[in-house]
């Protein structure tokens, strides 16, 4: 992996490593619907003023079908099934549960024969990864409804195939562009649903925090450095950072809320360092006929 590829990777996956308990926060006190349009519209209303100004808009609505087929599979339905899955399972869980992405991303690779198809080291990258996750997370296997978790493998299968639609068939457009109409278009599909689940009392200072953040760093911000990162390392290796939230979340937790850093947490992060290592490492070219 390039410099830029690995200070990318870094990024995003302290970006997207927080997530979790925000969420969690979040959907304590408003519907998982009216997080998705609140997250949405604020991250639209960043990106499309500056798509506008960039005139990115014209050649990403030449493929406006694709557009909103990623939009579907990537935040539409993932995120809002989030949300509600976070009301039965903790946090803990759910990153584990979709470290899963990875492993599901090199499936559908194989499957429709990409070129970014992952070698044997990286299906065995995946495999430490995953066995990593396991060692963090630890025996935190909490769920209070059989339903959160089919919903979270939903979330795992739209969190896979929508790198793959943004590198294969979204690839060369302008990445502001692609995230705004996305987003936007989430935005207005959600406006109805949370008009009318919309909290009758405003939501405490800690949720309207949580809202903000999702919207502006873990939304915004993290598609335009992830957009950055599948070009860098293709669509499957970028899904690998879904190892590494987990390990961010744990040592968060140390830091800022005093919890223990046992012998098999620091295990399971070492696993998890060495496992994205082998599972993002470009297979070599085979020598062509001289």
């Amino acid at each position: 992996m390039t410099r830029r590829g690995l200070a990318l990777f870094g990024l995003m996956s302290v970006i997207w490593g927080i997530p979790y308990l925000f969420i969690r926060v979040a959907v304590a006190e408003i519907t998982p619907a009216t997080l998705v349009f609140a997250r949405t519209a604020i991250a639209a209303a960043i990106l499309l003023p500056i798509a506008v100004a960039r005139v990115d808009l014209r050649a990403v609505l030449a493929r406006w079908r694709w557009v909103v087929a990623f939009a579907a599979v990537e935040i539409a339905v993932p995120w809002v099934m989030l949300g509600s899955a976070e009301q039965h399972v903790s946090s803990s869980l759910a990153a584990l549960l979709i470290a899963g992405v990875p492993l599901v991303g090199t499936a559908f690779a194989l499957a429709t024969r990409s070129v970014d198809r992952t070698t044997r080291a990286g299906v065995l990258g995946l495999l430490i990864g995953l066995i990593g996750v396991v060692a963090i997370v630890g025996a935190d296997f909490e769920a209070s409804d059989a339903t959160a978790l089919v919903q979270i493998a939903v979330v795992i299968v739209g969190y896979a195939i929508g790198p793959a639609i943004l590198a294969r068939r979204l690839g060369g457009l302008p990445s502001v562009g692609v995230m705004a109409l996305s987003l936007g278009l989430c935005a207005l599909v959600y406006l109805p649903i949370a008009a009318v689940q919309w909290p009758s009392v405003m939501p405490s200072a800690n949720v309207l925090a949580s809202i903000a953040i999702l919207a502006v760093v873990c939304t915004a911000c993290a598609f335009l450095v992830f957009a950055a990162l599948i070009v860098e390392i293709g669509p499957v290796r970028a899904t690998v950072i879904t190892y590494v939230n987990p390990a961010v979340a744990a040592v968060l937790g140390v830091l800022v809320l005093n919890e223990t850093f046992s012998v098999a947490m620091g295990i399971g992060f070492a696993l998890v360092i060495l496992g994205s290592t082998l599972a993002t490492r470009r297979s070599r070219p085979v020598p062509g006929p001289r």
